[in-house]
This record gives C-alpha cells, sequence and structure tokens, in this order.
C-alpha cells in the first residue's frame, strides 16, 4: 500500500471515512498504519469523508423514506423508527430544546451504530432542518475524531512499544 501516490490514499481515506458503520472510527487507523499518512492527514481526509454525507442525509432522506414508505414492508420500518425516535421529543418541550444537544453526544461518542450517519438519520427522524442539525453532527464528528485520534496515536505508541521490546 505504501507504493500508492499520496493522493490516492488521500481519497481512499476519505472514502472509507464515508462508508456507513466505518466512518471517521476505521478511516483514522486506516489512513495511519495501512497507508502511513501522518496523523493530521488521516483525521482531515477522515473528517472530510465522514461529514460528506451529511447533508444529503438531513435534505434528502425523507422523500426515500416517503416513497418507500409506500410498500408496507419499508412503512413498518420507517413508522417504527420514526415513532422510536420521535416519540418522547413531541411529549416534552425541555427535550425539544436539547435535541441539538443529544445528537452532538451521540455523534461523538465513538462506539458501534454511532456516528454521523445514523445522527443525521435520527435528526431527519426528529423533523430538525437542517440548519439545527448540521452543526451539531459536525461539531461531533469533530470530537469523535480527536479521540479516535487520541486511541489510535495510544496504540501507535504501544505497538512501537512492543515492537522495540521483541
Amino acid at each position: 500500500m505504501s507504493t500508492l501516490p499520496i493522493f490516492i490514499k488521500y481519497l481512499l481515506t476519505a472514502f472509507i471515512g464515508m462508508v456507513p458503520i466505518i466512518e471517521l472510527r476505521g478511516a483514522i487507523p486506516v489512513g495511519v498504519f495501512t497507508f502511513h499518512l501522518n496523523y493530521l492527514e488521516s483525521f482531515i481526509c477522515s473528517f472530510i469523508g465522514n461529514i460528506i454525507p451529511v447533508y444529503f442525509i438531513v435534505k434528502f432522506i425523507r422523500p426515500l423514506f416517503d416513497f418507500f414508505g409506500r410498500w408496507k414492508p419499508f412503512k413498518v420500518i420507517i413508522d417504527w423508527a420514526s415513532n422510536k425516535a420521535t416519540k418522547n421529543i413531541e411529549n416534552n418541550p425541555r427535550l425539544q430544546n436539547f435535541a441539538a444537544l443529544g445528537l452532538f453526544l451521540f455523534v461523538a461518542i465513538p462506539l458501534p451504530g454511532t456516528g454521523a450517519w445514523v445522527g443525521s438519520l435520527i435528526a431527519n427522524f426528529l423533523d430538525l432542518p437542517p440548519k439545527k442539525a448540521i452543526p451539531p453532527i459536525i461539531v461531533g464528528v469533530l470530537t469523535a475524531g480527536i479521540i479516535i485520534l487520541i486511541l489510535t496515536a495510544i496504540a501507535n505508541g504501544g505497538i512501537q512499544y512492543l515492537l522495540q521490546r521483541s
């Protein structure tokens, strides 16, 4: 992999950051360990790749839900997810004020199943307009990226230490 041109390494790292579930949580370590990018390069490429889909998901997923909702199997799933996401928030005005904070925290915690893709879907289910949904998602991705960057550096230091001791 080290024979690839640097621009291709950047593009591949950004592309991995775009992939649902993997997102920048996987792209940063791949950039550092596989493509041998430095930490900053890996972080920037992963971050850019991870936030590119956010706008499109927040803005345009509802028409897809409406389209697929015409068929019963999809409608059941879409209605269940929508009701699950909005039930508590619609009934509690205090929770409505904290929707952006909750969205940020959800995206910022680098665990499987959290991240920009699912955060964007949640924002859509909550009917948050893009102006209210996108900033907390981006800040959440930034925060998760910093956490993953730190963990990658710690892992890299541990690996370096183990290799030196062998």
